[in-house]
C-alpha cells in the first residue's frame, strides 16, 4: 500500500465539469494497493497520516500534526502509484491491486481514516480533475 501524501491550503476533486469535493487545510492523499494489502496495513498508515508531524509550529519546525491543525483529509484512488515503467515507454500497472478488491480496501481506508480526521474522497474508479493548493512544497510517501 502507498499513500502520497501532500500538505495543502486547499485541495478539490471534480468529476467531468461537476464539483464533487473540497477542503481547505490538510492533506490530499493519493492512495494505492497493491497485492497483499490488508487491514493491518491500513490501520498502520491511517495511524501514520493522523500523527505525522507535517505542520510548522510557532517556531517554523515542521512539529504539528494534522490532528492539531484540526485539518481535513481530501483522499483519491490511485492506482498509477504502483505502474512500472523501468521496461519501454508503456507503464505496466500488473503491481496494483485488480479494482473488484482494491475498492473494497479503499473503502475500508477511509472508515479507518475517518476515525482520527474529517475524511472527503473522490470517486473509485472516475476521471477526476484533481486541484492541489500544495504547502512548501510538501510531499510524503508513505509505504507499508
Amino acid at each position: 500500500m502507498k499513500v502520497l501524501v501532500q500538505k495543502c491550503s486547499y485541495g478539490a476533486v471534480n468529476i467531468g465539469t461537476d464539483y464533487h469535493e473540497e477542503i481547505r487545510k490538510g492533506y490530499v492523499l493519493f492512495v494505492g494497493f497493491t497485492h497483499g494489502d490488508d487491514l493491518e496495513k491500513i490501520k498502520f498508515l491511517a495511524h501514520k497520516v493522523a500523527h505525522l508531524r507535517i505542520f510548522e509550529d510557532e517556531e517554523g519546525v515542521m512539529n504539528r500534526s494534522i490532528l492539531d491543525e484540526n485539518g481535513c483529509v481530501l483522499s483519491i484512488s490511485q492506482f498509477t502509484l504502483y505502474a512500472d515503467a523501468t521496461k519501454g515507454n508503456r507503464p505496466s500497472y500488473i503491481k496494483a491491486m485488480n479494482s473488484e478488491d482494491a475498492i473494497q480496501l479503499y473503502d475500508l481506508w477511509n472508515q479507518e481514516l475517518s476515525k482520527y480526521v474529517r475524511v472527503k474522497a473522490g470517486v473509485f474508479g472516475a476521471d477526476m480533475i484533481i486541484e492541489i493548493h500544495n504547502i512548501g512544497p510538501t510531499t510524503i510517501l508513505l509505504e507499508k
